[in-house]
């Protein structure tokens, strides 16, 4: 073999090699990327589940939060009303008397005044009244006797 048919087959099977090294490098890094990229989709994929998650965490949080807000406020008032109850002290006997008589007659005739509308009410208002006056009449039932039983001593 002359010298220069050598040299051209050693420079043409140096530049196929080449040819075919560079092909596969540029496969090999296309799987590369669509692995990368494949990756990073699942990523962005699990931290988004992620901050919903927290989202919906911190929304349980708050309604919680809220709703311990609103029973420490209903204690709060149970506890005022039943302070100045206890503030008011003794007084004459007929004071006491038309004091402690006050709120059943009160409901009474929360619940007369109810029933009353419930039978002579008609049309469309009708509901919306008798609701109005039931929510009423129960709620002062259950707050002037609900919460308010005999006080026990700590000997009882």
């Amino acid at each position: 073999m002359d010298p220069i048919t050598g040299l051209a087959a050693s420079a043409a099977g140096g530049g196929l090699f080449g040819l075919v090294g560079t092909a596969l490098g540029r496969v090999a890094g296309y799987f590369e990327t669509r692995q990368r990229l494949q990756h990073e989709t699942e990523r962005w994929a699990h931290e988004t589940t992620l901050l919903e998650l927290q989202r919906h965490a911190r929304a349980e949080e708050a309604e919680g939060e809220l709703a311990l807000a609103e029973v420490s406020g209903r204690w709060a008032g149970l506890s005022a009303s039943m302070a100045a109850e206890a503030a008011i002290g003794e007084s004459y006997r007929w004071v006491n008397a038309v004091r402690g008589i006050t709120r059943p007659a009160l409901t009474l005739l929360l619940w007369l005044i109810a029933g009353l509308i419930w039978i002579g009410a008609d049309g469309a208002g009708r509901a919306s009244i008798i609701e109005t006056a039931t929510f009423a009449a129960t709620a002062a039932t259950l707050w002037w006797f609900g919460d308010r039983g005999p006080r026990r001593g700590p000997t009882e």
